[in-house]
């Protein structure tokens, strides 16, 4: 029998020849890279789409070799306050995979803004790319001066990508198909910036039925929040739209949130606490008043504001002992207000407790409260333009 040994390591000349191939290679390459021109460019990445590949072939037409370094999962919660889409290891393969991408890193310092510093300095970059709608710029530039490196901004309309956004994707994905409207039992005015008082409070609930693009079962311009929440349909800011509009942030607040509400009079919605609302289920009902308003023609008229804000910490105890009696106090003290505004007297109900006009008044729906469902289904029979509504809440937990 004939044994036959084979040599699995190799001879040393045979290393020899490896090392100085591989050498060859890696002498090459950098020199090659030497010669190069780098671009540097740095995001959060986290959901690729096609405005990054755009604004990455954009910045690789500057120069021969592209570098991109992502933000770390650390550096994506401070900067976006979001948890990450994907791993980072397979966010890293991901971007590689991109014909027009050279290199990628991920951030190495935790930092919001200059998270990729360390790699800046490392790599010595030629040129840093960024786009006209960075919130760093002047910061960047700086930054780039002290490092020798060329600044460039690229504008997002000009290279095409000024409609498209990780948080517009986000938002279409996340788009809802319905929403609540809301009531708003005191504190009305209170979440108007201008008008805001330190230690006061709104209280406000949704309700349904919901709405939807499709569906809208309620009157327009009716002091129920349609127009934040048509804003929320169409995957806009409702709180954006709204302030722009001179008008308060309770609408999207408590459109967003759900649940009765009590929240601190202020320049931004700031939640005080919320309850579960089913303790109003039954009691509820809006009569159209025949008058459509339009909110911000009335945000600046006056009324008595200190009792807008009496009415609300009345509001705000009912809502901690779930008192409807207390509530409905809250609600004709606020309908008082409205009256010496100079609204029209709202006509009485028989079994109703509580009254009141609903947003800015002077038309729109009027709000009335019952102590019983009964009560409140003997109205809806007898009275013209009446709506039966109920709490909502988008989870059945109770506080």
């Amino acid at each position: 029998m004939t044994v036959t040994f084979v040599r699995i390591a190799p001879t040393i000349a045979e290393l020899r020849l490896f090392l100085n191939v591989r050498y060859l290679y890696c002498y090459l390459y950098i020199c090659i890279l030497k010669d190069m021109k780098k671009v540097f460019v740095s995001g959060c990445y986290d959901v690729l789409h096609a405005g990054h590949v755009t604004f990455f072939q954009a910045a690789k037409a500057l120069g021969d070799h592209l570098i991109v370094c992502f933000a770390n999962d650390e550096v994506l919660r401070l900067a976006k306050n979001r948890k990450p889409s994907m791993r980072q290891d397979y966010k890293k393969i991901l971007i590689s995979s991109l014909q027009v991408v050279d290199q990628v890193v991920s951030s190495s310092n935790i930092d919001p803004v200059f998270d990729f510093i360390d790699h800046l300095h490392a790599l010595k970059p030629d040129v840093w790319v960024v786009t006209d709608d960075d919130q760093h710029i002047e910061k960047k530039e700086q930054v780039s001066k002290d490092f020798g490196i060329e600044f460039v901004v690229l504008s997002k309309r000009e290279i095409g990508i000024d409609d498209i956004s990780t948080t517009k994707i986000l938002a279409h994905i996340k788009n809802v198909i319905e929403v609540p409207l809301r009531v708003d039992f005191a504190g009305g005015w209170l979440d108007v910036p201008r008008h805001a008082q330190e230690g006061t409070y709104i209280v406000n609930c949704t309700i349904t039925p919901h709405v939807s693009l499709s569906n809208w079962p309620y009157k327009k311009g009716a002091g129920l929040g349609g127009s934040a929440a048509y804003s929320l349909l169409q995957t806009k800011s409702g709180l954006d739209t709204e302030l722009k509009m001179g008008v308060g942030w309770q609408d999207p607040a408590v459109i967003e949130e759900t649940g009765l509400c009590v929240w601190r009079s202020g320049a931004e919605p700031v939640l005080d606490f919320k309850v579960n609302p089913d303790w109003l289920s039954g009691l509820m009902m809006i009569v159209w008043t025949g008058t459509h308003h339009v909110t911000p023609n009335l945000a600046d008229l006056p009324r008595d504001y200190d009792k807008i804000a009496a009415a609300g910490n009345v509001a705000r105890d009912a809502v901690l002992s779930k008192d409807v009696r207390k509530l409905c106090e809250a609600v004709n003290l606020s309908y008082n207000v409205q009256c010496e505004e100079g609204m029209d007297t709202l006509p009485e109900i028989v079994g109703a407790r509580a009254k009141k006009y609903m947003g800015g008044g002077h038309g729109g729906y009027a709000l009335y409260i019952f102590d019983s469902l009964h009560s409140r289904m003997e109205a809806l029979e007898s009275t013209k333009d009446a709506m039966a509504i109920e709490p909502y809440i988008r989870t059945s937990t109770k506080i």
